[in-house]
Parts: C-alpha cells; structure tokens; sequence
C-alpha cells in the first residue's frame, strides 16, 4: 500500500530532506493544474467545516526568508472562499506582546470553530531567531520547547488540526530569490539588506529548525517537510497535504430537526 502524503512528508529530521527535490510530479504543468483543480474540493469541505462549527483548522507556515510562505498562500489558501480563512503574519513582537508570555500573541489567533487560519510564521521564532541571536537565555529557551508541545496538544484537543509545515529552501535557490527581488521593480520592497546579514547565520538557524523539528513533532501535531526550492512543487505538496486532510475529516453536513413537509407547505401556500 503506497503511503499518504501526510506519511510521505511527516519528519522528525531536516537532515536527509532535499530541498531540491520534486519526487511524485515531475511536471510543472500538471503540478499547477493539480493545484488548481483542488478548489472544489477545498469549497465544498470549508463549507461542511463552517456548516458543523465543532472543528477548525490551522495551517502553520515556517521557513527561512523567501522560502515561500506568501506563495503558498496566494496560489493555496486563496483557492478557498475567503469568508471563514484568516492569514496573519508574525512580525517582531509589539511591546503588548511582549507584556505577556510568548505564545500570548498567538492564541489570539488560533481558529474560531467552523474556519481555518493560517498563520506566517509562528512561535517556533521564540525558539529560533531568539536563539540564533541571544534573544533569550538558554535555560529559557530548552524550556519553551515543552511549553510549545502543552500548547500545541491543547489546541489539537480543542478541535483544530493543526498542519506545521517547514517549507525547506536551500541556501543557493534563497540567494537567487533575492536577486530576482533586485531585478524586479515590482518586487524590490520586500527586500531587506537585515536579509543579507541573517544569511551568515543560515547554519546556525537550520541547526535551532531542526532541534525544533526533532523535539515538537507529536502524533496530532507532526511536522512536515516541503522541499521548497521548485515553488510549484511546494505549493502541490501543500496543496496535497491540505486536501487529504480535510477528507480525511470525513466532514459530513449536519441534519438539522426540521419538518421538511411542513415548512414546504408554508412556503407553496404563502
């Protein structure tokens, strides 16, 4: 029996992942159409998530710079009615933020029952850029790692699955996204010279990504590891491990108690 997508790309391990890779579709054009032909299957499922409101769904985007977290959004998420999807963006934390412990922000966010939210980037920053940079002292940040695995078992026990998705890019294929930022006029304003400097860094933060990957993969909250370097790929693997899960919800409509004859009659008679 072949394995599922989620069995495929389930890993507690950036080692061996390459983000080169394309492995089960080879060609551009059909990975895009595959994508593309998703949207009704996604529609027809938000529509039974919204119409039970007793589950939710969070999709986590985590990566280096430039590894593609907006394309799966735009060219993935938006394939879904945008009524019941909230994407929101982690920066910097505001000094509200700060007030408070560091998954504060975060549930602030999570999905109300009957949607989905995705979220760019997420508390896995507090045991990454902050250990990278010193942000925190090391006994704090050994601490947060069982702190995020309570978390992330709570909230799977709420009711919302939870997708953490590491989108994988090598060190070459960042360089060259940047310098096609450099190249288009269009693009130049998401380009940072603070980039350049995280760069010197890049073994550094895939050593944190994989400790984090090794200690905070559960059972109902895995990781999974997108090669990320062919965009189109990437968004096919997402797309993929988006729709089996939701089929595998085996969402159904609610019956509501209605007297279907009765309500009927009251309509033809008005």
């Amino acid at each position: 029996m072949s394995k599922s997508i989620r069995e495929q790309f389930t890993a507690h391990t950036l080692a061996g992942v390459d983000p080169t890779s394309s492995a089960g579709v080879k060609n551009k054009e059909k990975a895009l159409a595959l994508v593309e032909s998703l949207g009704p299957l996604f529609r027809e499922q938000q529509t039974r998530l919204y119409a039970n409101q007793d589950r939710a769904i969070l999709l986590v985007l985590q990566g280096m710079d430039g590894c593609g977290k907006d394309g799966v959004v735009k060219h993935v998420v938006d394939l879904f009615y945008p009524t019941s999807v909230r994407v929101t963006s982690f920066k910097a934390p505001t000094e509200q933020e700060q007030e408070h412990d560091f998954l504060w922000r975060f549930r602030q966010h999570l999905p109300s029952p009957g949607t989905i939210a995705v979220f760019n980037r997420s508390w896995y920053e507090d045991v990454g850029i902050a250990k990278v940079h010193n942000l925190a002292e090391p006994a704090v940040i050994d601490e947060r790692y069982g702190l995020i695995n309570d978390f992330e078992q709570e909230v799977a026990g709420s009711g919302i699955t939870v997708l953490k998705c590491f989108l994988h890019v090598s060190y070459d294929e960042q360089r060259q996204r940047m310098l096609d930022r450099l190249a288009d006029p269009t693009k130049r304003w998401k380009f940072k010279e603070a980039d350049l400097e995280e760069r010197r860094f890049w073994l550094q933060y895939m050593d944190v990504y994989d400790t984090a990957i090794q200690r905070c993969s559960r059972e109902s909250t895995p990781w999974y590891v997108v090669p990320a370097d062919h965009k189109w790929y990437r968004d096919w693997v997402v797309s993929q491990l988006v729709a089996e899960t939701l089929t595998e919800l085996q969402l159904e409509y609610p019956v509501p108690h209605l007297d279907i004859e009765a309500l009927t009659k009251r309509l033809t008679s008005d």
